[in-house]
């Protein structure tokens, strides 16, 4: 009894440091947090690390899933009660449930749900195939769970630094805190995260582990794993009195005391039952040869119900392991011309924008699975949520937003922390020279042109100049584009006057990254006067 306290003890310590650190990565809005701790604070993340792994063919840098494999055939889904910050996030939420219900809660035995389980699965990788990626994207825990990091939490974070943090210690002349802004270019992505974190929240005070052994993906895929996991909760029929303390401590509900079964494919590891148990009838020990796979003990009739779905079990977890490229789709925005605004031209781009480090739009649509750290990690706020950019394979996937700001020349951030690969790290010299996309300019939409009036907003704050200003007429100067060393990063186009979407310069994104030429020598580069600056 001892020794369980102690595993107990010890997995909820784990869990909690777990869910520390991940949470840390969201919501560090002063960057204390190292570029290399992302990686290794990520690594054992499931389904980000196959995918890492894939992107790669790394085991040293994307081999955490491995580890996770190898874990849980030793001691059972322990990955869901004490690595997964979703699963963390649900027990904490059923423990606080259950200690603040008036009447005592207690868990019963269900039967599971092999259909539903192993359907999702199959719908999963159905999505991949058919380029609907953003089925995906909501079924990974991780990537769910670092939504509400993301656009729920890290909120809540810059409003108490902006209104009580950096205001109080600035009153004490410590300005180590300060104001922070915080780059939202639309309040639907956090509507639906809010809505799905609810949702599996509440089943998660009603039923514990609902979501994890229904919906979750992984859940499914280490449930097999564990069939023929090394120890397994065990009963003991000779010294159980079927008090059923066990069953209501069980988050998963998968202990029938009728039978003296422990459905291991449900079980998590979390060692409740064991602490629980009066008479020690339950135990962690290793499995004894010759029971069917998920049971100890079983009677007849639990036995051949378990078997009974043994083969379509195989067959959709078969399903379920295929990885295939999915299918990018493309959903164009038509909006009603305002009457002022009709000589403009309206910005056409062929692509969106994706991160530096993408290769390529296809390829960053299927790796990419949504978990949004690289958009809580951009210092500028230009990456965020895609809606309707990618189309449904992308939904939610990060794309260059030049409304809300632009790319720092300077920065290669979202490339180092991502955890699957879907934005590759690169050094800061090669990220300088990957065009992203290229500007393309809309004289008719300039305001020198329209207005005759002086600007030059977009070639001041380009980094490569490959936006100039050349001679037009009565004096004036009017933008010049030279795609060449144009590397997209909206430099130009966030500072335009216009508003959007009839910018007098826009970057059209790059259906497959490339690589633009060298900058020129700066020093050849026709400045502009900063008297003639209007802004």
């Amino acid at each position: 009894m001892l020794l369980y306290k102690i595993l107990k003890r010890s997995r909820v310590i784990i869990a909690l440091a777990v869910l520390i650190l991940i949470t840390s990565l969201f919501v560090d809005i002063y960057g204390w947090i190292p570029n290399m701790g992302f990686d290794k604070i990520t690594y054992l993340q499931f389904l980000p690390s196959v995918l890492h792994f894939l992107a790669v063919f790394s085991l040293v840098s994307a081999g955490g899933f491995l580890v996770i494999m190898l874990l849980t055939l030793i001691t059972g889904r322990i990955y869901c009660s004490a690595i997964c910050p979703l699963g963390i996030f649900q027990d904490i939420v059923n423990h606080f449930g259950r200690r603040k219900s008036k009447k005592k809660r207690f868990f019963k035995f269900h039967k599971a749900k092999p259909v539903l389980r192993y359907s999702f699965l199959g719908i999963t990788t159905i999505a991949i195939m058919v380029g609907a990626g953003w089925l995906v994207t909501w079924l990974d825990p991780y990537s769910i769970i670092a939504r509400g990091f993301t656009y729920l939490m890290k909120p809540v974070v810059i409003w108490f630094n902006n209104g009580i943090m950096a205001p109080v210690l600035q009153k004490f002349e410590v300005y180590s805190f300060y104001h922070q802004n915080l780059m939202v270019a639309s309040i639907l992505p956090a509507i639906l995260t809010l809505v799905v974190i609810s949702a599996i929240g509440y089943f998660a005070w009603k039923r514990g582990r609902l979501f994890c052994n229904t919906l979750c993906p992984v859940g499914t895929l280490l449930g097999e794993i564990s069939r023929f996991s090394f120890f397994k909760v065990q009963f003991d029929r000779d010294a159980c009195t079927r008090c059923g303390k066990c069953a209501g401590v069980c988050k998963s509900e998968c202990i029938d005391i009728k039978n003296y079964t422990v459905d291991t494919t449900r079980c998590v590891t979390c060692f409740n039952c064991l602490v629980t148990c009066p008479e020690s009838a339950l135990s962690l020990r290793p499995a004894i040869k010759g029971a069917t796979p998920n049971t100890v003990a079983s009677s007849d009739d639990t036995g051949r119900d378990e078997v009974k779905h043994d083969s379509t079990r195989r067959k959709l977890l078969m399903t379920g392991l295929a990885v295939i490229s999915g299918s990018r789709i493309y959903a164009l925005k038509k909006e009603k011309l305002p009457d002022h605004q009709k000589k403009l031209a309206r910005n056409k781009k062929d692509h969106p924008v994706a991160p530096p480090g993408s290769v390529s739009i296809k390829r960053f649509n299927d790796i990419c699975t949504g978990c949004s750290l690289c958009i809580a990690a951009c210092p500028t706020g230009v990456l965020q949520p895609a809606l309707t950019e990618y189309g449904l394979s992308g939904f939610m996937q990060p794309h260059m937003d030049y409304s809300t700001h632009f790319c720092n020349y300077d920065c290669n951030k979202c490339g180092e922390v991502c955890p699957t690969g879907a934005i590759l790290p690169l050094p800061l010299e090669e990220k300088q020279v990957t065009q992203m996309g290229k500007a393309v300019f809309v004289q008719q939409n300039c305001v020198v042109y329209t207005d005759g009036t002086v600007c030059g907003a977009c070639s001041e704050h380009c980094p490569t100049k490959a936006v100039t200003m050349v001679p037009y007429k009565d004096g004036l100067r009017i933008p010049h584009v030279d795609q060449s060393i144009c590397i997209g990063c909206g430099a130009c186009e966030y500072p335009c006057p216009v508003p959007a979407p009839f910018k007098a310069i826009y970057v059209n994104g790059n259906a497959v990254q490339q690589k633009a030429e060298q900058p020129y020598d700066e020093g050849k580069q026709e400045s502009i006067p900063e008297d003639d600056f209007p802004f």
